[in-house]
């Protein structure tokens, strides 16, 4: 396959699977683009090479940067912004998990936690309710502190040097 083609598939695939992670198509292509990108490139690079506006491109940029996962860079005489994304993959998935944590699990944990700490009256309805959201709220909570835990491994001095050896 032709590498326009290939670039092209990668990025329109990363943009249909971006949409079933929770974000927004656009904001996938232009991820897609800049992660396959060798070099920092500019927002009208990116405008021309996903057509899109210049509004939806500086709001998906904004918000890849708000995730960490994409930086901004200047290159010495230019006036223009260039932007890269994150290589390194384990990094990559580290600051996904952690923001997605952020903006899906804890907001359910704390509904969660609501809804199971209620005091049951003496219908059955309710009852099962309260053990259900329970049961529900400490297994999404266990999950969350096991993602909390790999996620800590990055800043740990040690568990890079396991991960590195893992390689």
């Amino acid at each position: 396959m032709e590498f326009g083609k290939a670039k092209n598939k990668f990025i329109q695939t990363w943009g249909a699977l971006g949409s079933q992670w929770g974000i927004n198509k656009t904001m996938a292509q232009i991820h897609a683009l800049l992660m396959v990108s060798p070099d920092p490139i500019s927002m009208e690079e990116i405008m021309h090479e996903l057509q899109i506006s210049r509004g939806n491109a500086s709001m998906n940029i904004r918000a890849l940067m708000d995730w960490g996962i994409v930086f901004k860079e200047y290159k010495q005489g230019e006036r223009r912004e260039y932007y890269i994304a994150e290589k390194d993959l384990d990094e990559l998935a580290v600051k996904i998990a952690q923001e997605r944590s952020k903006r899906e699990i804890k907001p359910a944990l704390k509904v969660l936690k609501e809804v199971s700490s209620q005091e049951p009256d003496h219908s059955e309805a309710q009852k099962h309710f309260v053990e259900q959201t329970g049961k529900l709220y400490d297994f999404v909570l266990r999950a969350d502190n096991m993602l909390d835990k790999v996620t800590e491994i990055k800043d740990n001095w040690l568990g890079r040097l396991v991960i590195k050896l893992m390689k």
